[in-house]
């Protein structure tokens, strides 16, 4: 069912960006909007919002029933067959609908092929709808931003009790299995797959392989999360084992000042890419600019990645309600790496720091 709110304020962003249509795939966008997520397959598939708040939906066959039950009974849903061909539903529906020559924003489930396919028989404008459709959603209410902290809760007690666990002679894999293991007995999904990376494995900021053992003396970053009642949570830290080298000491300081600065940095009125500045100074300041790979942050709610985005360039203005990550990290190439990663909300006096696990250097023994 439509949520009347946002389709409204999706409207009324669609008038101002001088859009005639929304497309959007099954995704997390589709969901928000109106709380129905069909699977993704083959079989083209998309629901339509006019800016004049009219709304249809082109459904397979296999999925008809489905879109009937979830979606308002003044949406009209045009079906197509197996044995037929999902554009002769865009023809009728862009006969019926006038969307001839007009302006249609798409999301990023849309696939290519089908869109080139929708371009050889309707003359329209098609343009990138992700950031419209994001933005949408990017102030969270009291009841979502509970929902977050609720969350990043359950990350922190998750963190505390894996990093109990590690000891020299277990491998990444057994770690990863612990974590899903640990969220599944607190009644939680994970957000994405942990990642645990460890010794060398470190300097890659998304490292997705999990067979190396910990050694007696090693380094470990923990990146992990879940999700609770639909939103989601993303915490890292870094923590040693045996030992700290005076090296490792001194990028740990560097990427702890480094995460405080941004977030105290994350007030209203502040643009994004300010936060990302206040962190980058920090490890530029200490000459490790250049092993700084990756943006500060990202925003998080019914997704783990979306706006705003707090990196270079991205002017976009913080406002009250606003959730995302502060990340700063080093990453030298075959020595290590050093990530500490909270999750921040925007409130009326500055920011608050929805993560309380410790980010003290913690060494196992």
């Amino acid at each position: 069912m439509l949520n009347k709110k946002y389709g409204n304020k999706l409207c009324e962003i669609m008038i101002n960006n001088n859009v005639d249509a929304m497309m959007i795939g099954p995704s997390i966008d589709l969901e928000f909007l109106t709380g129905f997520n069909p699977r993704i397959c083959e079989r083209f598939q998309a629901f339509f919002i006019l800016s004049n708040g009219k709304c249809f939906h082109i459904s397979p066959q296999l999925y008809f029933e489905e879109a009937g039950k979830h979606l308002d009974s003044d949406t009209e849903i045009f079906m197509w067959k197996d044995s037929g061909n999902f554009l002769d539903a865009i023809r009728s529906t862009s006969k019926k609908y006038h969307l001839d020559g007009k302006t249609i924003a798409i999301n990023n489930t849309i696939r290519g092929i089908d869109l080139i396919d929708i371009e050889g028989i309707l003359n329209a404008k098609f343009i990138n709808g992700h950031d419209i459709l994001e933005n949408l959603r990017v102030i969270k209410n009291k009841g979502e931003i509970e929902k977050l902290r609720k969350a990043a809760k359950l990350a922190d007690e998750v963190m505390g009790e894996t990093i109990d666990y590690i000891c020299p002679g277990i491998t990444e894999r057994d770690i990863k299995k612990k974590i899903e293991e640990l969220f599944m007995q607190k009644g939680a999904d994970l957000s994405f797959e942990p990642i645990v990376a460890s010794g060398p494995n470190s300097s890659m900021p998304h490292y997705c392989e999990d067979s190396r053992v910990i050694q007696e003396k090693d380094i470990i970053i923990l990146d992990l999360g879940c999700k609770y009642k639909g939103y989601y949570s993303d915490i890292s830290r870094t923590v040693f084992v045996g030992g700290i080298t005076d090296e490792e000491k001194k990028v740990y300081d560097i990427i702890l000042r480094a995460n405080k600065a941004g977030e105290e940095t994350a007030k209203q009125g502040v643009k994004a890419e300010d936060v990302d500045k206040a962190s980058r100074d920090i490890i530029k300041s200490e000459g490790y600019g250049q092993y700084f790979l990756n943006r500060t942050g990202h925003g998080i709610g019914i997704s783990v990645h979306e706006a705003p985005y707090i990196k270079t360039g991205n002017k976009q203005i913080l406002e009250r309600g606003m959730a995302f990550s502060v990340e700063p990290g080093i990453y030298m190439q075959n020595k290590f790496g050093i990530r500490i990663e909270d999750i921040i909300v925007i409130g009326v006096e500055g920011p608050e720091v929805l993560n309380n696990f410790t980010k003290e250097i913690i060494v196992i023994k």
